[in-house]
């Protein structure tokens, strides 16, 4: 039996008055998930264990099936794995953005992407950071567009930090770090400021009309989890296919090979066609595959009803239909299809609520056809819950 699983980040949503009630994913054309839904298992999972603030870094441990409670550390760790940076036991690893803050003695955060910087300039603005105020303990390590990665050595790790992505648009004065450390870290982020206020990629970005990246937000911090691997657990080879780190780095943990997509770039414009056809040929020679799509998260932190209904629309033709159209080549494959967490537009950040999933079989007397299109109204009515959610892979992997 042949595996995949197609995630959606933050495609499940509230109810909008302007689709007359309906959700977004509801109001889409998802005409492949709503196959899989109504020839399968439909049901709501619940990513979010109690005491958790909703995110994908805890989500996407409990699709994967880890109880956070048991393994998560923070953010800032998983993504490190990706990138290759070793943590030593003692070291802290932070989620570093790159954002653009309306300044002055009221500074609001206008922008946690920095206006979608680009990779390459978002990498001599992190360089010139590690030159200018880096040293044996403090580094930073450039990644994907605005999300970056700080490394305090034998740091500290007990304080209060909050998503950029919550307080889009507030004061950022009462949600800078508190508690254990914080002073070193506030006063890093000070330093920060004055070394980007005058960087020539800002200046360049302000002279095109373009958000500079005038700050740093560091968040998310940890030390090294300590995680079995899923393919240990269910004896069997995997990959993962992400164009962010946090989800390669829990691949990393989970044991599954990060798998290079080119194009992918974990916002609209990525190249779903390319992952689809991409995971079908690593399922040739590997028994499960994790797909991850950022895109309507990225939208519904953006608050943008057509562009969130636009990327599940494509989410569904071009990696969901790929992958349905291709495994009858692939012998008996089971496809789950799901979204880690809800985005609501109305709130542009994540919340706890359940999210819906379905779960297909190309061996046809597997399903149990639950006859309801994909959605959060219809994964509701089916009756079926997953709680905690990390008990889910049990059900979609089952033993042979």
């Amino acid at each position: 039996m042949k595996y995949i699983v197609l995630l959606g980040d933050g495609m499940a949503d509230y109810p909008v008055d302007e689709l007359g009630g309906k959700t977004p994913l509801e109001a889409a054309r998802t005409v492949h998930m709503d196959f899989m839904a109504s020839k399968g298992t439909l049901g709501l999972v619940d990513t979010i264990p109690k005491g958790f603030k909703p995110g994908s870094d805890v989500a996407n441990l409990t699709v994967l099936g880890y109880d956070p409670g048991s393994c998560y550390s923070g953010r800032g760790p998983l993504e490190a794995a990706n990138m290759g940076i070793v943590l030593g036991p003692q070291d802290v690893a932070f989620r570093c953005n790159l954002i653009a803050l309306n300044d002055g003695d009221d500074p609001i955060m206008d922008d946690f992407t920095a206006g979608h910087i680009t990779s390459a300039e978002a990498a001599a603005i992190i360089h010139d950071l590690d030159r200018e105020l880096g040293n044996k303990d403090y580094q930073f390590f450039p990644g994907v567009s605005y999300r970056h990665l700080f490394v305090w050595r034998n740091g500290e790790e007990a304080m209060i930090t909050t998503p950029p992505h919550d307080i889009t648009g507030q004061n950022i004065n009462g949600y800078l770090p508190q508690g254990g450390g914080s002073r070193k870290i506030r006063s890093l982020m000070q330093d920060a400021k004055h070394v980007l206020e005058i960087h020539p990629v800002n200046l360049e970005r302000i002279n095109r009309g373009k958000k500079p990246a005038n700050a740093i937000w560091l968040w998310g911090q940890g030390r090294a989890p300590r995680m079995d691997k899923l393919t240990d657990r269910y004896q069997i080879t995997g990959g993962i296919i992400s164009a962010v780190d946090l989800l390669n780095g829990i691949g990393v943990y989970a044991g599954l090979r990060p798998i290079h997509v080119e194009g992918a770039t974990g916002y609209t414009d990525t190249n779903y066609v390319g992952k689809g056809r991409i995971a079908l040929a690593a399922l040739k020679e590997l028994d499960f595959v994790f797909v991850h799509v950022e895109a309507p998260d990225e939208m519904g932190h953006e608050g943008n009803l057509a562009g969130k209904i636009k990327a599940i629309e494509d989410f569904d033709e071009k990696v969901v239909g790929t992958v349905l159209q291709g495994i009858h080549e692939l012998g008996d494959v089971r496809v789950m299809v799901l979204s880690d967490h809800p985005t609501p537009l109305i709130k542009r950040t994540h919340t706890t609520d359940p999210s819906p999933f379905a779960i297909y079989s190309s061996l046809q007397a597997e399903n149990s056809r639950s006859g309801l299109p994909y959605g959060e109204t219809t994964a509701k009515a089916s009756g079926l819950i997953v709680s905690p959610g990390h008990n889910l892979m049990g059900l979609f992997i089952k033993k042979q």
